[in-house]
Parts: structure tokens; sequence; C-alpha cells
């Protein structure tokens, strides 16, 4: 039997908005919002619909408007025949790396020859912990195993940050940078290229075209001012190495946005016409520290070098999700990975984090990272709430 070979043929994404009432997205019904970059994605690959073998769909909270499955949902507003089906997941952050992930393994074990993986979060709309509906959904059997409780993110990033010796100038350097490769790659085109512009649907909407948490004047006198965004004295008496570095600057934005990703079997994307940018090479997945939670990333690329026989060093470009500064700067420092191919065109940071969509937006700056450089070899790794990771291999083709 021949071997199967996941190419991926194109990325597609909604400008972000900020994640609240104001936000450039905020009137969009998640539903919406996805079946728009579903159908851009078909429309601008001339791929009939119809040929679409499932749609696995990124979204965390999976509550009100953004429940039952709305990646089926979705797949109906945007035109597709019914006979298209879809799933929806939730491996938190990581949820659109995941249904990539997993697309591309059903293509490489023969299940199926064209797939979309995407993702949406409209955290305007739905907010975080929406679906707890302010219950305990941990239980008695965890409870007792971690006595003294787990801690929120921010707090987990705050050990990060004292662990790894990052400071705050540090941490806010590095955002900095984030919003200046951001704009740099916004004035170039390098990432409007995957970004579908929205036109207003309804009466008082403006078109939207760019990210929306870009924030172009900021300096690191600016970012210097802000408060410490989780300082809270209990912990501090938990935990006295905090130094309260991290803040809203150094953070990544709550924001609304979806994406699609048209993955397919070589063979299959030759007799369709359609022109590969990228093979998917492996995959990692790692469950890790819950208390330190976002280090995750560490042992995730580890286990995907250590599968792929590759260093560090044979890498090209590198996107590891900036759910806070002092993730990245930690990971880099394990790693002595040379920061100038680290997140080459702004991150979550600059650009925002809808949480369920982000792992199709780093797979587009990705790509679009190796495509300028002539690279090879690029790797995205993302932190999860729990403390899981996902780690994936693509070669520009």
């Amino acid at each position: 039997m021949a071997t199967r070979r996941a190419v991926i043929v194109d990325v597609i994404r909604t400008p972000f908005g900020r994640g609240r009432e104001s936000g450039a997205l905020a009137h969009w019904h998640p539903v919406d919002l996805y079946a728009q970059v579903l159908r851009g994605l078909v429309e601008r690959n001339s791929v009939d619909p119809a040929l679409i073998e499932d749609v696995i769909t990124g979204c965390v909270i999976q509550v009100a408007e953004q429940s039952g499955n709305i990646g089926r949902q979705a797949v109906l507003a945007a035109g597709f025949p019914e006979s298209v089906p879809a799933v929806s997941l939730d491996r938190k952050c990581g949820s659109a790396q995941q249904a990539v992930d997993f697309a591309a393994q059903g293509v490489i074990a023969g299940a199926c020859d064209l797939v979309i993986a995407g993702g949406v979060e409209m955290m305007s709309r739905v907010p975080m912990r929406a679906n707890r509906m302010g219950k305990d959904n941990m239980g008695s059997a965890y409870h007792a195993r971690y006595p003294q409780g787990l801690v929120g993110q921010g707090i987990s990033a705050e050990l990060i940050a004292a662990k790894w010796g990052l400071g705050r100038e540090e941490q806010d350097r590095f955002a900095l940078r984030s919003h200046q490769r951001a704009a740099a790659a916004e004035d170039t085109g390098s990432t409007a290229r995957d970004i579908l512009p929205l036109l207003g649907h309804a009466p008082g909407m403006q078109p939207v075209s760019r990210d929306e948490g870009l924030r172009r004047d900021t300096t690191l006198e600016k970012l210097a001012g802000l408060k410490p965004a989780f300082e809270d004295p209990a912990m501090l008496e938990r935990f006295p190495q905090i130094n309260w570095s991290v803040s809203a600057g150094n953070a990544s934005q709550v924001t609304d946005g979806a994406c699609a990703v048209l993955i397919a079997e070589e063979s299959t994307a030759a007799r369709l016409n359609l022109t590969p940018r990228a093979s998917v090479e492996g995959f990692a997945v790692v469950g890790d520290d819950p208390l330190m939670m976002l280090t995750g990333v560490i042992p995730a690329t580890e286990k995907l070098l250590r599968r792929s026989g590759l260093s560090i060093g044979d890498i090209d470009a590198f996107e590891v999700n900036e759910a806070f500064a002092s993730v990245v700067l930690a990971w880099q420092k394990h790693f002595g990975a040379d920061p100038k191919r680290i997140n080459q065109l702004g991150g979550a940071i600059a650009l925002g984090h809808p949480v369920g969509a982000s792992g199709g937006r780093l797979l587009g700056n990705l790509l679009r990272s190796l495509e300028e450089s002539k690279g090879n070899y690029g790797l995205q790794t993302m932190c999860e709430s729990g403390g899981m990771a996902n780690a994936t291999l693509i070669k520009r083709l």
C-alpha cells in the first residue's frame, strides 16, 4: 500500500476583534462568523464543498451560542451540502491545532482524503467559564489529589517567570516586539493574505479587514506603566517566589475570531488541481504539571523532535503561542532557540487569542514565515489549560 501524505492547501481566518461588547466582531453570531471562513476557504480554492468529508472544529466554551456542535451548524449556515458532516472538540487553547492534527491523521490513516479543520471563539458573546454555570467542575477525587488547589493561568505564568528568572522588563520587551512584528507583517501584507475581510451583514455593522488588537503606538514605557494583572496576597503567601511581573500588556488578549484550514491527501490535491503549501510531518500531544500548567510546550516540543529525528537547529520557523510572554521566553531559554525564528509575524500578545481558533492563526503565520524565508521545517506549539500542549511539524513544499 502506497504511503499517504497529508498536505496543507490553504489557511484562512477572520480578522481578530477585541473580545468585548464594543469589539469589531461582537455583533457576529459565532455560527455566522465560522460559516464565513468555511465558505471563503472553498471559494478561494475552487473546491466543491460536496467533496469535503469532514469539518473538524475547535471551540472551547461550547455553551449558549456556541453549543450543540457549532461545526455542524456552521457547515449548514455556509450553504454546504447537508451530506457534509462536522464535529466540535475542546483541547482548550490548542483546539484548532488539535483539529488540524486530527484531520491530517485521518488523511494519513486513509479515513478521508479532503478535510477542513478550523475553529471559532466569540469571547465577547460567550465568556470564559460560562459553561461552568457557577458550579464546581472538578469533583471530590480531583480535589483530594490536589488538596492545596491548582491556580489560574495568570498565577501559572507568574510561577514560570519566577522559575526561569524572567523579569518584568524582559517580558515587556518581548510584548513590544510582538506588536512591532505584527505591525510590520500587516504593512507588508504578510498576514493580510490569510485574512478574509468581513462585510457588515446587518444594519450598523462596519466592514472589518484588520486585526483590532494591534497597538502600533505602544512603547516600553507604556507597557511598564500597567499594573500587575494577577496580584493576590494569598497567592504570594503560598508562592513567595512570585514577583508580580505579568500584566495585561505582556499577556494575550481576549479576542473574537475564526479560522479554517484545507487539508488533503497529496494525490487528491493533485487530482483536484490544488497546490499544496506544506506537508504535515509529525504530531505530539502531552500532559504536564497542572500547577505550572503552561510549560507543556517544552515536553511537547521534545517529544516531536525526538519522533522526527530533528533538532532545534533544523527548524527554520517556530510559532509558540503567546499566551503570556513568560511562556515563550521560558521555552526559548530551555531550547536555546534563535529568537529571530520565533513568532516572526507577531503573536497573540499583539493579535489576540480567540482560544478555539488560535491554532489556525499560528499555522497561517508559520506558513507565511517559511514561504517568505524559503525555509523548510516549521514547528508550532501551544500551551493549554490543565497542563497540556500540542506540537505540530510541517515542511514547506
